[in-house]
């Protein structure tokens, strides 16, 4: 590539007096650069970049400075960087000198128009040198001159041509005045509105509306100013009538349906940031032609949504339009969106367009008489006597209505439930909390008896830890019931004692106040029967990272709340389940991990099956250490592979063996020299390439080399 483009910048040079030899070299440095986007660059640091341009503005001849801005359009578009260069005022003087000359033929005018459309496509930079150069007024002036008649043949090969640099000037003028947006250039092709209107009232072909509504669009997107104007020279006006016009034709023909969507793109870019210009497009009840224009089914879903979004902005802030929205059945065609289609744009259209109706549904829900517009109070009365199927259209809006809040009230019932279910859960904890530690006040108070009271409320409360962990392990209610009978002290306490009934009745409609909110059901959670009274608590959360404090009640009286159920129940069955309680299962409240765990459970005297277990396995395994230590004095405490221990070659003092030396060959000398003669210094590709002795490494390659290179006399074969 390279070479080729050396040589074809020396055929430019030298090939002065030679028009076509220059044309043909330069097509071809256009079909290089287009192959490869590397070429383009390299085209620009061999200096081909100004000599084609200086060629394009010195030749006498007018099909190589065709030629030559062709190429610099190609390789400008190929390359940002030769973008920046070419992007200069001087080149943009000598295109407007070319596109104002009366000799120049049109195809130089296009590839003129050409160079500055690449030039100043996604560059700010040209969007500025293309105003203060005066090159866009002369874009101006060709976009109303070229064209001189509305009757377009482009059968004829002279109207044709000058169609196309027509079409190339109004592709020019869209990216002069956006992307970016160049709100000055914008100002200055607004003068061209008047013109456009012409030419859409009076030459309706796709040839002539396609470039215009895309110049339109770009100049007054976002332009609040140029948007005013815009509408104030009747552009808008003119719009509608198009749009109308090509509804009704597109019940023939497919191309007037794409073409109207392409109009409807354009008035929605008039109306974006002006809502109330709806109005003027309720004049031609532009909103019940663009539901009819929906309907057609060669449209895709892009397209609909064009469509939906237009509609949307007509009905935004215009009572008129809104109204003509139920008049064409919108409501239910809108609904029919939303359930049908796929798109996410689509449906968001949709949904901007019930809620722009949301104010006047509620009107016409309640009466049509209270309801009237400014202007058409009769108008609507009329309708109310011919329309009586009117009342479907206002349950229809009543169940859109409904629906939109419903679908705005599930985003936040997730987090409603959630806030609730957490209420429960701290209350029920401060309510059990308050219970304790009001059972503690009463059982330490004074009074002639009160060792004895303390006995009694204390065994109280042990008793009631007791049958609640006998229900966790006993499922049957049978078998509840049995153990409520048999623990008569419990009972007894229970009958004498009303506080502790109030206690026991608390935490039980506690339990199932917070099974009703986990399970989300209507439920009675507090249990009229004494043989509910004690059941399985429901677990609070799950998985919580923060464990319980150590002063909890219950966790520092577990021990002496397990002894005394075990003294209860000596000879009941249920006892055996009930044991000494070890540190390992109590310790809550401490970080621990496999070295402080160990030591607690080492510590302490009373173990449980499962922790004894544990320490008797780590125990043995600890022994057999240490009798591997001493035996060995080598420990291995991750698996090694068998061979690998095998090949393990090591000397008593532990150092390894070298390897056998191994002089090279002539052979090898020769296999050395040629390989690096070939392959340079690539020591890996040479050993691998030349039948070397086994053992040889790349290192032994270079390291023979530097000393073969380094004697005096050594020379390569």
């Amino acid at each position: 590539m390279k070479t080729d483009l050396n040589l074809l910048l020396e055929c430019l040079k030298y090939q002065m007096d030679n028009a076509f030899s220059q044309k043909e070299a330069l097509v071809t440095i256009h079909s290089i650069c287009q192959q490869n986007s590397n070429a383009s660059l390299y085209f620009r640091e061999i200096g081909g970049l100004m000599f084609v341009k200086n060629l394009a503005k010195s030749s006498e001849h007018s099909m190589v400075k065709e030629a030559a801005l062709y190429t610099l359009g190609a390789v400008a578009e190929q390359n940002v960087y030769c973008q920046q260069t070419l992007c200069t005022s001087e080149l943009f003087e000598d295109l407007t000198w070319f596109l104002s000359n009366n000799d120049s033929n049109t195809n130089l005018k296009r590839m003129s128009v050409y160079v500055i459309l690449v030039l100043v496509s996604n560059n700010r930079t040209g969007q500025t040198l293309v105003r203060e150069t005066g090159c866009i007024s002369v874009l101006s002036q060709l976009f109303k001159t070229v064209l001189s008649k509305y009757e377009l043949n482009l059968s004829d090969e002279n109207v044709f041509q000058s169609y196309q640099l027509w079409s190339s000037v109004c592709s020019t003028l869209c990216v002069c005045v956006n992307n970016p947006q160049n709100d000055e250039n914008q100002m200055l092709c607004s003068s061209l509105f008047p013109h456009a209107n012409d030419w859409l009232i009076n030459c309706m072909k796709p040839e002539i509306i396609r470039p215009i509504c895309s110049f339109i669009g770009l100049t007054l997107a976002n332009n609040t100013y140029v948007q005013k104007y815009f509408i104030s020279v009747g552009g808008l006006d003119v719009l509608s009538q198009v749009l109308v016009q090509l509804e009704s034709d597109s019940h023939k023909t497919l191309s007037s349906a794409k073409l109207a969507v392409v109009v409807t793109k354009t008035v929605d870019a008039c109306i974006a940031d002006n809502p109330t210009f709806g109005v003027v497009l309720s004049k031609y009840h532009i909103v019940s032609k663009l539901l009819a224009l929906l309907l057609h089914e060669s449209l895709d879903s892009g397209e609909k949504f064009s469509i939906v979004l237009t509609v949307g902005h007509c009905t935004e802030d215009c009572e008129e339009n809104q109204y003509d929205l139920f008049k064409s059945n919108g409501l239910p065609l809108m609904i029919q969106v939303l359930t049908e289609s796929q798109n996410e744009e689509l449906n968001k259209a949709a949904t901007f367009v019930l809620h722009n109706c949301k104010k006047i549904t509620e009107k016409l829900s309640l009466s049509l008489g209270e309801y009237s517009f400014d202007e058409n109070e009769e108008q609507l009365k009329d309708v109310n006597m011919k329309e009586k199927n009117l009342e479907d259209y206002w349950k229809k809006a009543k169940e859109i209505l409904h629906r939109i809040e419903q679908l705005e009230r599930e985003g936040n019932e997730e987090t409603v439930q959630r806030e609730k279910y957490k209420d429960y859960v701290s209350s029920m904890n401060i309510n059990i909390q308050n219970t304790l530690k009001h059972l503690h006040a009463d059982s330490s108070g004074g009074g002639p008896k009160a060792e004895d009271k303390d006995k009694s409320q204390s065994r109280k409360l042990q008793s009631y830890k007791s049958h609640e962990v006998m229900s966790k392990a006993c499922t049957n209610d049978d078998q509840m019931k049995t153990l409520l009978k048999s623990a008569n002290p419990v009972n007894a306490c229970y009958r004498e004692s009303g506080q502790n009934k109030t206690l026991c009745k608390a935490n039980s409609s506690c339990n199932q106040k917070l099974r009703e909110e986990t399970t989300f059901e209507k439920k009675n959670f507090v249990s009229q029967s004494s043989d509910h009274i004690f059941k399985h608590p429901t677990p609070i959360a799950k998985n919580t990272k923060q464990q319980l404090p150590v002063t909890d009640p219950f966790t520092l009286c577990s021990d002496i709340i397990n002894k005394e159920v075990i003294g209860f129940l000596a000879t009941d069955n249920c006892s055996k389940m009930l044991k000494y309680r070890c540190s390992g299962c109590i310790a809550v409240g401490k970080s621990l991990n496999s070295r402080n765990f160990s030591k607690l459970l080492h510590s302490c005297p009373y173990q449980c099956d499962r922790h004894k277990v544990i320490v008797e396995a780590e125990d043995r395994y600890k022994s057999g250490l240490r009798k591997s230590l001493i035996c060995n004095k080598k420990i291995l405490l991750t698996p090694r592979r068998r061979r690998q221990l095998n090949n393990e070659s090591t000397t008593p003092g532990g150092i390894k063996k070298r390897r056998i030396r191994k002089n090279f060959t002539e052979e090898e000398v020769n296999y050395l020299f040629n390989g690096v003669k070939k392959m340079g210094n690539h020591w890996n590709l040479i050993l691998w390439s030349f039948p070397f002795q086994q053992g040889r490494k790349a290192v032994d390659l270079a390291h023979k080399y530097h000393k073969l290179t380094k004697r005096p006399k050594c020379v390569a074969p």
